[in-house]
């Protein structure tokens, strides 16, 4: 196959702005040759001028919305602000991508890259009539147009950015870098779904958008839907220009071409031969497309095939002003925002900015009632086949459930509390690797992991499953398939922006990784979770299945690996989010992290954070305690305490992760055998977000379940998986919380014995047995000997620690230590 030659336009030949900076010329009477006739020609140059219409009239107007009275300071906004550079190429997209859904009945959807192309998705969805369908106070007349203006980037109105309110978006445009990787996404097992990604030549600079471009490496054309990329380079960002915009040809082709696409240049600023150029290659990309689908599906894949992708070089702003105040604008980044931004106080600019939109002739392009004009209403394509209507783009329209075993049938048997180790992640790997064959048919579940599947002991999954991978294949690869659903790539980026592609289109997932490296995706994390806090306010959004986020290899078990492998840090980044829709779990052993997994598999519309290593551990509780102490999310362990019934503790012992568990059990032990006057309380905390007062959090707890657990006046010495301002943070607001004496990570780490990561971090047991004995007061009855056992427990640190550095592991009394009674 060969690839497509650019189109090139000599800007000399014909320019879209005038010499002396006026607005736009109409389409020139000499005929262009390309696909379009004539007349469709002229009426998609309209429809295109429509859009660029509303999209300068939502930047700027508040008022007379088509021009029918002299604009005057009065119809501008008093505050301008919006995104004009991008938006015409963004519309030019779009309205060709019309064309093609209605001449071949394509199923496609629409993601926008650039940042702040709001208006222009926002003018194309109104146009096509998807908005007012939705809104329908912004109704298809002048009315209607109005508020459509009024409300962009304005107080109780929309974001300037494509958002969670935009129909047919399934993409946070705010922060830039994830349009490929959301599109990726969403067309896995969507075999008949075209997704085309704009990328804007910006985002081309960001790393996670980088990344992306490896994604046909796991694009399985037999299965899969089809990504075509689209990027689009018009020179600059805000202020400076951009790396692949000052390239040449030459080089984006063979950057495009590395990645394994065939590139397909459209450039210019003659409207009549972009349209044409733009219509002739996105005709020739689809068929490419179909082709390379129909090979596969046919005769199956024999290697990794090349994907069209189209870069389309138009400039900045096109069609708008073409110089302000004696210095060029459209073309450079002086159009990037609002080009005229004075048009308010200067009689100069009002007059180029009337100037500006009447070049669009609206009087040609809406009726008399503000509606666009029959022969333009044509274009666009019906019902669930407009973009800003597809289904897709709306996944909760075609969630289907996803169908989970009973995760009782893979309990760990626990005949006495801490007398038996499981690797605990070793049997929600058994869950999944089941989950797959019950969801076989449905196709609609998926495994994204950095290539740590196997470390993170999910491994079963391969007994049924394989990792995904287009491409050779040789003889020594284990479970390696162009069929595999279990996706593995060293980028977290990529990975958590698969699976959001992939649940927002519908489906269901589960991410896993190391704990620290979790925060190389966390802003992508935390701007799903903006969307879902911001989707839950509008009913025609329905629910989707939750980001479920799984971290092992955690901070406290790194044995082989050192301290950049230790970071606890997206506990607190997720703490930050609207209790609505971010869970925390903090399972300690098998059986509750198996009860916490299936409710998180079965939820909708949150981000659920479950953090459990996966190292040999001690398991606490047998399947039915574990249930209940997962539904509760807070419980007092009876078993571990030596309080007499009907009797307060001299201390609470409270903890949250399945390290700070044993240390804090193995304290209550030590203090049971050597303080047995003391008495002490086990708390263990499984779900974090029900500690907070429940004022502040929706899942929060009462102040009388509060006190329940932790007294209204006792010392509480708290160990904690992560940094200990966060349990701070979260019990503010309840009685009393002075006494909290926190225990956690604070930034002690090196490749060390488990125990000693503890000692660094003075959360062992010997210092939260210390910690409990400096809370004794006098009228306790093992105050007397507080400072003997004090002094006692201080030479245990230093013992074991002298013995690790000498065996080069922790003593038998800490590594085999179990539960007696």
């Amino acid at each position: 196959m060969k690839e497509s030659p650019a189109y090139r336009f000599d800007p000399n030949i014909s320019s879209a702005v005038e010499s002396d900076g006026g607005p736009p010329p109409r389409l020139r009477e000499t005929p262009v040759e390309g696909p379009l006739s004539p007349e469709l020609l002229e009426k998609i140059d309209r429809y295109w001028l429509a859009a660029n219409y509303l999209t300068v009239g939502q930047i700027y107007l508040k008022d007379n919305p088509l021009l029918r009275d002299p604009l005057d300071p009065s119809h501008i906004k008093p505050r301008l602000l919006g995104h004009w550079g991008t938006s015409p190429g963004l519309s030019l997209v779009y309205v060709h991508l019309n064309r093609l859904i209605r001449e071949r009945d394509v199923d496609a959807i629409y993601l926008a890259g650039p940042g702040h192309g709001g208006p222009a998705v926002l003018a194309n969805v109104y146009l096509e009539g998807t908005y007012s369908e939705v809104y329908p106070e912004v109704s298809g007349d002048a009315a209607g147009m109005q508020r459509l203006f009024r409300q962009f980037s304005t107080p109780g109105g929309v974001p300037s950015h494509v958002s969670v309110p935009t129909p047919g978006s399934i993409h946070e445009g705010g922060e830039l870098g994830y349009v490929l990787s959301h599109a990726f996404g969403a067309a896995f097992d969507n075999p008949d779904l075209l997704v085309a990604a704009v990328v804007g030549d910006g985002e081309a600079e960001t790393a996670p958008l980088e990344g992306s471009w490896k994604s046909t490496s796991f694009l399985n054309p037999a299965r899969d839907g089809a990504v075509l990329p689209i990027l689009h380079l018009n020179g600059y960002k805000i202020s400076g220009p951009t790396v692949l915009g000052r390239a040449s040809n030459d080089e984006v082709r063979a950057i495009l071409r590395g990645h394994g696409y065939w590139v397909h240049f459209v450039e210019g600023d003659d409207p009549a031969r972009v349209h044409q150029a733009f219509a002739a290659t996105l005709d020739r990309c689809y068929e490419e497309i179909r082709a390379i689908q129909r090979q596969a599906r046919e005769n199956g894949i024999s290697e990794r095939p090349r994907w069209p992708a189209i870069v389309l070089r138009t400039p900045k702003g096109w069609t708008g002003p073409g110089e302000v105040s004696g210095l060029p604008a459209t073309g450079t980044f002086r159009s990037h925002q609002v080009p005229l931004s004075r048009v308010r106080s200067d009689p100069d600019q009002l007059a180029r900015l009337e100037e500006w939109m009447r070049s669009y002739h609206p009087e040609e392009l809406f009726d008399e009632e503000g509606r666009l004009i029959p022969e333009l209403v044509a274009l666009a394509p019906e019902g669930d086949r407009r973009m800003g209507a597809n289904p897709h783009a709306n996944g909760g329209r075609v969630l289907k459930d996803l169908e989970v075993p009973d995760f009782r049938d893979y309990a760990v048997g626990v005949p006495a509390p801490a007398t038996m180790r499981q690797e605990s992640t070793r049997k929600l790997g058994d869950l999944l690797r089941d989950t797959f064959t019950l969801n076989a048919a449905r196709r609609n579940f998926r495994l994204f992991c950095p290539d740590e599947t196997n470390s993170n002991r999910l491994g079963a999954v391969f007994e049924v499953e394989d990792r995904c991978f287009v491409g050779p294949t040789i003889r020594i690869d284990d479970h390696v398939s162009p069929d595999g659903r279990v996706l593995e790539v060293l980028s977290e980026h990529l990975c958590e922006g698969w699976l959001e592609g992939y649940l927002l289109t519908g489906r269901h997932g589960l991410f896993a990784t190391y704990e620290a490296f979790a925060m190389i995706p966390a802003s992508m994390v935390v701007q799903h979770t903006k969307w879902l806090e911001e989707a839950v306010h509008l009913p025609w959004r329905e629910p989707i299945s939750s980001l479920n986020i799984l971290l092992t290899s955690t901070a406290w078990r790194n044995d082989h690996n050192g301290f950049s492998h230790q970071g606890p840090g997206l506990i607190d980044v997720m703490l930050s989010k609207r209790g609505t829709v971010a869970r925390i779990y903090l399972p300690p052993d098998a059986n509750t992290l198996l009860s916490v997994a299936d409710h998180c598999l079965r939820s909708r519309d949150y981000v659920n954070l479950i953090v459990i290593d996966k190292q040999p551990q001690l398991q606490w509780l047998d399947m039915d305690a574990a249930i209940e102490h997962a539904t509760r999310g807070v419980s007092i362990w009876e078993w571990a305490s030596n309080v007499p019934d009907g009797e307060e503790p001299d201390v609470v012992l409270g903890c949250a992760g399945d390290i700070p568990t044993l240390e804090t059990v193995a304290a209550a032990h030590w203090l049971r055998e050597h303080a047995p006057e003391l008495k002490v309380r086990v708390v263990n905390v499984v779900d974090l977000m029900t500690l907070f007062p429940r004022e502040f959090h929706p899942h929060g707890m009462s102040e009388s379940r509060f006190v329940e657990l932790f007294t209204p006046d006792k010392q509480v010495v708290f160990a904690f998986h992560g940094y200990q301002r966060a349990i701070h943070e979260i019990v503010h607001g309840h009685v009393d919380v002075d006494r909290f004496h926190v225990r956690g990570f604070n930034e002690q780490g090196t490749t060390t014995t488990p125990f000693d990561m503890v000692v660094l971090n003075k959360m062992s047991r010997y210092h939260l047995a210390m910690d409990a004995l400096k809370c004794v007061g006098p009228g306790c009855r093992a105050h007397s000997c507080a400072s003997t056992l004090t002094s006692e427990l201080e030479s245990l640190i230093s013992r074991v620690t002298a013995y690790s550095r000498e065996h080069l592991e922790d003593p038998p009394e800490i590594r085999d230590w179990v539960w007696t009674p």
